[in-house]
């Protein structure tokens, strides 16, 4: 085993064992009471996967115009605007979802 793999596993070792310290509760807080605000949790989750299938769906836009761009060089402008114009549909998903986190 390497040296940074050591490391590595070292670090998750102690993530795993600070966890439960972390994650922890405290006496005044929704445990005493027996409940727990769900919708900052699902904010939360929507926002992850929103950002997780926006980064997904950029990553694809670039990688295909790249591919178009270097298969037909001449079409460089219009391929670009299309892919710019696409890009930004696609961020302003995450964007909506973070106002209606914020709006929460």
């Amino acid at each position: 085993m390497t040296k940074k793999a050591a490391w590595i596993l070292l670090a998750f070792a102690l993530m795993l064992i600070l966890a439960p310290v972390t994650f922890a509760q405290g006496a005044g807080t929704a445990a005493a009471t027996g409940s727990y605000d769900w919708i900052d949790l699902a904010a939360a989750l929507a926002l992850g996967i929103a950002a997780a299938g926006g980064g997904l769906g950029q990553g694809r836009a670039t990688a295909a115009a790249c591919e178009s761009t270097a298969r037909n060089p001449g079409a460089a402008g219009p391929i670009r605007n299309a892919f710019i114009i696409g890009v930004a549909l696609i961020e302003s998903l995450v964007l909506y979802v973070l106002v209606i986190v914020f709006i929460k």
